[in-house]
């Protein structure tokens, strides 16, 4: 039997790495293509919606302290995480967030002119501040409520305010708004343009799950797997190399 000598094996390594590897350094080109010739301000949906007017603050509104105290049973002052203005369908309310005490919050929109509580965003809100919120009167298609534990096909939305609700409109690029039943506001746009994005990204950072943890031990092993095809070819190279052979006889002979 032929014997074989170690160019053999380097030639066959760096063959079957560079199939391996060379898969997803492909779709890392074609993710990076995608991502660099796309405008991000249409891929976040910015060209469907209206910006927010902002909210200017006047005598008639009452103070976040009174607005506070007169639902102190709900939010101690103690408690409070955030506090914000925010409009809803004409009208304003104070956006809090309260810490519970194990963890978890608790938010309440309190109205500014006279310090009553508003319940969470219905459906029907949420259907009317994602219509009034677009440039072109669209047919709602779908409109469903989204939890951390019903998530499902919207990981779309992630790491944004829960519970909310996903109005999904007709029409080209099927844009979903994400209003949040919390503060009634916006979270996100997510159109099909987004979502080859979002999916590109996640070939790209290789989280299958999460899609933004670029720390797994998928990528890492890829990335290692990359060098070690690198370095094989260099190898291969000089192993193959005439001109290199040449100069290392000559050093020989001398």
């Amino acid at each position: 039997m032929k014997r074989r000598n170690y160019k053999h094996y380097v030639r066959k390594s760096h063959r079957y790495l560079g199939i391996f590897i060379g898969i997803q350094f492909f779709l890392w080109t074609l993710g990076g293509l995608y991502f660099s010739w796309t405008n991000l301000d249409e891929i976040h949906g910015d060209h469907l919606n209206h910006k927010s007017a902002p909210i200017i603050e006047t005598a008639a509104m009452i103070s976040p302290s009174e607005a506070l105290s007169s639902n102190s049973s709900e939010c101690k002052s103690p408690d409070l995480r955030s506090l914000r203005i925010v409009s809803i369908l004409g009208d304003t309310f104070y956006a809090v967030a309260c810490d519970d005490g194990s963890g978890q919050k608790t938010y309440l929109l309190i109205s500014t002119k006279d310090g009553k509580r508003r319940e969470s965003l219905s459906e029907s809100d949420a259907r009317s501040v994602a219509a009034a919120s677009m440039h072109e009167q669209r047919p709602i298609k779908s409109v469903e409520l989204i939890t951390d534990d019903t998530m499902g096909r919207h990981h779309e939305y992630r790491e944004k305010p829960m519970p909310a609700w996903a109005v999904t409109f007709d029409g080209p690029e099927e844009p979903t708004a994400y209003v949040a039943a919390t503060d009634g506001q916006i979270h996100a746009m997510r159109t099909t343009g987004w979502r080859v994005f979002d999916f590109l990204w996640m070939l790209h950072t290789m989280d299958f799950a999460g899609r933004d943890n670029i720390n797994n031990y998928v990528l890492r092993a890829f990335s290692v797997l990359g060098i070690v095809t690198v370095m094989s070819g260099f190898l291969l190279f000089a192993v193959s190399s005439k001109s290199i052979r040449r100069i290392f006889l000559a050093k020989k002979i001398r």
